[in-house]
C-alpha cells in the first residue's frame, strides 16, 4: 500500500531530525503542523514557510492537541478541518547524560507516547510513526538487525522499547498503522552540541585540537536529510507493524569520521586543527561496532541513503558558521 500524505503532525520539530524532516515534508508539497514545547528557545529553527503551521503544546499536553488545534470529534475529515494524514512523534524528555537514567523521567515518556497515539487518531491520521534509538537494544557490538531481541540496559532504551512496543498495541486497538524507527547514529543541523559530530565541528572551527579516543570504534552515520526522506517514505510505504533501522548500512572507523570533519574544517575555514587521538579512554563497557541492517527499509519503501559523509559533513560546517557561530 502506499498513503498520499497531504498533512502532517511532527512532535520535536526543532531538533535535527525534526527540522530536516519538515523541509523533506513541504519539499514535497505537504503540510505541516510542528508541536514544540511551550516558550522553546529553539523554536526559530523551524522552517518559516505558508505550509507550516507552529503551535506550543508541552508534552504533558498533547493528548489535549486536537483541542488546541481546533479538531473536534467527529470533523476530522469533514468541513473546515481536513484530516491529518501522518502523526511523527520524536518528542521526548531525557536524551541525554544523567537524564537517561532518570527513571521517573523516562517513564513519563510512555505515556506521552500513548498520549500521541490516541491525540493522532483524534486528528484523523491513519499512520502514527515513532522514533526509538539504538539504545533499545542494549549492548551490542556488531549489526543491529529489527528483528534481533532487545536487552536495553538504560532507562532511556527500556523506556523507548516500551513505548514503541505499547504504542503498536494502542495503534492496533484503534486502527492505525504503527511504524517504529531506531535511528542509530544521526549528525546534521541542528544537532546538540553534546554529539560526538558537533563537538568537534564547534572545537575545530574556534582553532582547539579536541581529545577523542583511537576511534576504533566501527559506527554508521546518517545524515538528517537522509533519515527525513527515510522517515517521509516509512508514512507512505512502510509496513504496518515495522520496526526500521535508520542508518547508511556503511560503516567506518570513528577516526576516519573525524578525520573527514578535520578536512571539511580546512578546506571551508582554512583552519588546520589535528584531533588528539587517543587522549582519552574509552567509555566503561565501550561499543565499539554499531551498524545498521537497512535491507527491510529498502525493500519495503526503497530508500537508499543519497548523501556520503564528506558531503552532509560539509553542509552541517557551513550551517555552524552562517546561522550559529555568527550569531552567538
Amino acid at each position: 500500500m502506499s498513503l498520499k500524505i497531504r498533512k502532517a503532525v511532527i512532535t520535536g520539530p526543532t531538533g535535527a531530525v525534526g527540522v530536516a524532516l519538515i523541509q523533506e515534508l513541504i519539499a514535497n508539497d505537504i503540510e505541516v503542523t510542528a508541536v514544540c514545547r511551550r516558550g522553546s528557545k529553539r523554536i526559530g529553527s523551524i522552517p518559516k514557510d505558508p505550509r507550516v503551521r507552529v503551535v506550543e503544546c508541552d508534552l504533558d499536553e498533547v493528548w489535549s492537541l486536537p483541542d488546541i488545534l481546533g479538531i473536534k470529534p467527529g470533523n476530522a475529515g469533514g468541513g473546515t478541518d481536513p484530516a491529518y494524514d501522518a502523526f511523527y512523534h520524536f518528542a521526548w524528555d531525557g536524551t541525554y547524560g544523567d537524564t537517561r537514567q532518570d527513571l521517573a523521567l523516562q517513564t513519563r515518556n510512555i505515556i506521552y507516547t500513548i498520549d500521541a497515539v490516541h491525540a493522532a487518531k483524534k486528528l484523523g491520521c491513519s499512520v502514527f510513526i515513532g522514533a526509538g534509538s539504538q539504545s533499545e537494544f542494549g549492548h551490542v557490538d556488531g549489526v543491529l538487525h529489527p528483528d534481533m531481541p532487545c536487552d536495553p540496559d538504560n532507562g532511556y532504551g527500556i523506556a523507548k522499547l516500551a513505548a514503541g512496543r505499547m504504542s503498536r498495541i494502542e495503534c492496533e486497538k484503534l486502527g492505525m498503522r504503527h511504524i517504529w524507527c531506531r535511528i542509530v547514529s544521526l549528525y546534521g543541523p541542528y544537532d546538540g552540541e553534546y554529539t560526538m559530530v558537533m563537538s568537534n565541528i564547534i572545537k575545530m572551527c574556534r582553532g582547539e585540537a579536541p581529545k577523542c579516543t583511537k576511534g576504533d570504534q566501527v559506527w554508521d552515520y546518517i545524515y538528517s536529510k537522509d533519515a527525513a526522506r527515510a522517515f517521509r517514505l516509512v508514512a507512505q510505504s512502510g509496513k504496518d507493524g515495522a520496526v526500521y533501522c535508520f542508518g547508511t548500512g556503511r560503516t567506518r572507523l570513528l577516526r576516519d569520521y573525524i578525520y573527514a570533519i578535520r578536512d571539511a574544517v580546512k578546506d571551508i575555514t582554512g583552519i588546520a586543527v589535528e584531533p588528539e587521538m587517543g587522549a582519552i579512554p574509552y567509555y566503561p563497557n565501550q561499543v565499539m561496532h554499531l551498524e545498521a541492517d537497512i535491507s527491510d527499509l529498502t525493500a519495503d519503501t526503497g530508500f537508499i541513503p543519497g548523501y556520503s559523509f564528506e558531503e552532509g559533513i560539509r553542509e552541517v560546517i557551513r550551517w555552524y558558521r552562517e546561522c550559529v557561530r555568527d550569531t552567538a
